[in-house]
């Protein structure tokens, strides 16, 4: 990226798993640094580009809703636990932002008013306005929906441009490439074939929701230091869905 460009879009939501902020670590837990590091960018964003950027975080690195429905919880429960395991990330994001002085407010969808404020449509459009970032944690706060189904909703609540996924890998490819070496990686895709091929974007039921608002979905690498800004100002990086 170089100097002097702006950002294709006014406003977006960033996705971001809860194994984004393992780092290194396999997946568990969270690493300081790469928390600083993602904190940067997205307050770069903010600050050099003009982006208004909320930010939608995962549990997977610390507890996953669906893998203790499948050890034999009761699934509720299980989500539940899963929930309140994005609200540690979202905390820890939020700690990194301010330290590096960016205005950051968490918003979450069950109430914990000692923690966080609670998810209300306007006044997270209004902390937007005033340049903040907001982090949506605790998902929608019903079960059996993914943290995918969140930034779809949050977005087209809060009436973003898009949808920034960042990920391990570089897009969405045709097959699973660590499985099959004849997969090819897809510039440019639409919502029918990703629900028809069943590629690994975002579950069915955010993708069907994302093409009923008319949300695109860029997918990228989130590992590769610089790229949330490459993806804002529109160089072809990643998959783009729409």
């Amino acid at each position: 990226m170089t100097r002097g460009e702006t950002s294709q879009y006014r406003r977006v939501v960033l996705k971001l798993s809860g194994e984004a902020f393992s780092g290194e670590n396999g997946g568990f837990g969270i690493d300081a640094a790469t928390v600083t590091r993602i904190a940067d960018e997205v307050g770069h964003a903010r600050s050099e580009l003009g982006v208004e950027i909320a930010v939608v975080v995962g549990g997977g690195n610390i507890f996953r809703g669906i893998a203790g429905s499948t050890r034999g919880m009761d699934r509720t429960t299980a989500d539940h636990m899963g929930m309140l395991a994005t609200v540690i990330n979202a905390l820890a994001l939020q700690d990194a932002l301010e330290a590096a002085g960016h205005p950051t407010r968490v918003q979450t969808a069950i109430t914990m008013a000692q923690l966080a404020e609670t998810y209300i449509r306007r006044r997270a459009i209004r902390h937007l306005e005033k340049g903040r970032i907001v982090i949506f944690a605790a998902g929608t706060g019903n079960p059996y929906f993914t943290t995918d189904t969140t930034a779809a909703l949050r977005a087209a609540e809060i009436g973003a441009d898009a949808i920034l996924k960042g990920t391990r890998v570089d897009g969405v490819y045709s097959a699973d490439p660590l499985k099959d070496p004849d997969a090819v990686k897809l510039d440019r895709v639409d919502y029918i074939d990703v629900l028809n091929r069943r590629l690994q974007v975002m579950d069915s039921t955010a993708i069907t929701f994302c093409m009923d608002n008319n949300l695109p979905i860029i997918v990228f690498d989130l590992t590769k230091p610089g790229n949330i800004a490459r993806a804002l100002v529109g160089e072809p990086i990643g998959t783009f869905v729409s």
